[in-house]
């Protein structure tokens, strides 16, 4: 059974911290959310939280698909932004893949706004370091992730904290939950609809398998 724990802002990127701190090797960690659960900001916290620890934060963002793969479909298609926004095939290749190996990681591809190459360079992290990769809807698609964290907003949080202009996300965001269950796989679950006052909810069962479930 899920126990439920009131926490604090601060208390959330410690249990995170913690979660990553048990783990040995190198460790590739998701914060999966909405985006008005803004995973980004907490993974920023959780990368400070973990010094001296070595830790790299890739937001998902800069691993998406050129604007003529995403738009196909116009600029407002839930499915689309589900299935298709995210290179799923360059994110593993050159992050999560070869990462627990060699740590080597690019740490993005694609500026999300003006939709150019980074043209970065591939950096190596020591034995030991963290990869928090952040976004939305990460689970259920195949990428290989060590730990899980997941933001959950109620679905009265979702449309309160989603700008009027994402209304449009909505749809997708609910198969999501229903379809890859984040909220059942992930590690460690932050309920997360008053950002003042989160709960975690840490599952007591064995663990579930992530990468192979299938969102679409």
């Amino acid at each position: 059974m899920p126990v439920v724990v009131p926490a604090t802002a601060e208390g959330v990127v410690a249990a995170i911290v913690a979660l990553a701190l048990g783990a040995s090797g190198r460790i590739r960690l998701a914060i999966d959310g909405a985006p008005a659960s803004r995973p980004a900001e907490l993974a920023d916290l959780v990368v400070a939280g973990l010094a001296p620890r070595p830790a790299l934060h890739l937001p998902a963002e800069l691993y998406r698909q050129p604007a003529s793969l995403r738009f196909e479909s116009g600029r407002e298609d839930p499915d689309a932004w589900l299935t298709r926004w995210l290179d799923v095939a360059a994110l593993r290749r050159e992050a999560l893949d070869p990462f627990p190996g060699s740590g080597r990681v690019l740490p993005g591809l694609r500026d999300p706004v003006s939709d150019r190459s980074l043209r970065g360079r591939p950096v190596d992290l020591a034995e030991g370091s963290v990869l928090v990769v952040s976004g939305s809807a990460l689970l259920g698609r195949g990428l290989p992730f060590d730990l899980v964290v997941h933001l959950h907003l109620s679905p009265a949080a979702l449309l309160r904290r989603t700008p009027d202009t994402e209304h449009w996300m909505l749809r997708a965001i609910e198969r999501y939950e229903g379809q890859a269950r984040p909220a059942e796989v992930a590690d460690l679950v932050v309920r997360a609809d008053d950002p003042r006052h989160p709960a975690l909810v840490h599952r007591t069962g064995p663990p579930s398998e992530r990468g192979s479930q299938t969102a679409g």
